[in-house]
């Protein structure tokens, strides 16, 4: 398969498999909601769990794929706050935990961009 077809494929794998994390093991999402968020962490935890879920759907079919891959991006972006906390709550933490606690924040940035390029490559109705 030519990488242009497989790069949404392993776009929406990697949402599946982060969505199906938030359910299969919530404790460690809750950990980095933001307290400034209404409401129980749980709560965000499975909306974003289940919105992962959707947009891997969206993007791994071709007909949504852009417009998937868009609100990925956006979605991509409005995590970044959870990110932050983590790398703050982390801070203490042994040396491999906290950087990888600070890795995750630049990698947001390839991750905006992979969306984006499925999106101008993205087949289908916007």
């Amino acid at each position: 398969m030519p990488r242009p077809e497989r790069s949404p494929l392993l776009l929406a794998g990697l949402l599946a498999t982060a969505g199906v994390a938030h359910f299969a093991a919530p404790r460690q999402f809750d950990a980095i909601i933001p307290r400034a968020l209404p409401g129980a962490p749980r709560t965000w935890t499975y909306v974003s769990g289940a919105a992962e879920l959707a947009l891997a759907a969206g993007v791994a079919l071709p007909r949504t794929r852009r417009v998937a891959a868009l609100a990925t991006a956006a979605f991509f972006v409005g995590v970044l706050p959870a990110n932050v906390k983590m790398a703050a709550d982390w801070r203490d933490r042994p040396a491999p935990l906290r950087a990888a606690a600070l890795a995750r924040l630049p990698l947001q940035v390839p991750l905006v961009l992979w969306a984006r390029q499925v999106a101008r490559s993205g087949k289908g109705q916007s």
